[in-house]
């Protein structure tokens, strides 16, 4: 539901560090506390094969998330794990297909990833083909090596929360109305004073409130978060 307008910042899991878009990969690559996790997982412990997967939003590159998966674990994993960090609302289903659109082969849920990122480094994956959210895949790096976390992904870097302005006033927006929104209102992102004004010139609209959270979903099919990775 948002254009980009400016680069999009976040932060390193590993360092804390502040990154942009731009430079989030570059910097894991040398990032000297991402670097002694490495050393002191790999020692003494037998090798896996590891993926740095890039994650964006399709139609809204202000979100994105960098993840470290390991190669044994299932697609399915991953489903699960977008669904919980930016998907997931009624259930719907979901898809990943090799390539940069989901016109390309469908890649069943249970395939390990080391079986399909080891032949592409592009997939994309759909939640809900009614009210659909598109996301992209690619393999940013890979290392053989000991996984930093007994989970099979792990967060290295996310997008912060873009700033998302009132219609009214320019406060920071907590709560967004889809109906104005569909309707192309100027006035479908409102900060907790407004989204109570309008509710009362606009009872009807109470349905279409929707949380304001770090999600390429927000807004669609009344997603409301949490918007949280899933460990």
């Amino acid at each position: 539901m948002m254009a980009r307008s400016q680069p999009s910042h976040g932060k390193c899991a590993f360092c804390g560090v502040g990154v942009t878009d731009s430079n989030v990969t570059r910097h894991l690559q040398t990032c000297s506390a991402r670097q002694s996790a490495i050393q002191k997982a790999d020692r003494d412990r037998r090798q896996q094969r590891l993926y740095h997967l890039l994650i964006t939003a399709a139609n809204s590159p202000l979100y994105w998330l960098h993840l470290e998966m390991n190669g044994a674990a299932s697609l399915a994993t991953l489903d699960h794990y977008l669904r919980a960090i930016w998907v997931e609302c009624c259930g719907h289903l979901s898809q990943f297909s090799i390539g940069a659109s989901r016109a390309g082969n469908e890649v069943v849920m249970g395939t390990e990833a080391d079986r399909v990122l080891s032949r592409t480094d592009r997939l994309s994956y759909v939640y809900d083909f009614g009210t659909e959210t598109q996301l992209e895949i690619r393999v940013e790096d890979g290392r053989e090596g000991q996984p930093l976390t007994d989970h099979p992904i792990h967060l290295m870097a996310r997008n912060d929360p873009p700033p998302l302005a009132c219609g009214v006033c320019g406060e920071p927006a907590t709560t967004l109305c889809s109906f104005c929104w569909d309707e192309g209102q100027d006035t479908w992102a409102l900060c907790d004073a407004h989204a109570e004004a309008h509710l009362e010139g606009h009872p009807d609209h109470e349905d279409s409130y929707c949380a304001v959270v770090n999600s390429p979903r927000m807004g669609l099919c009344r997603y409301n978060g949490p918007a949280e990775p899933p460990y």
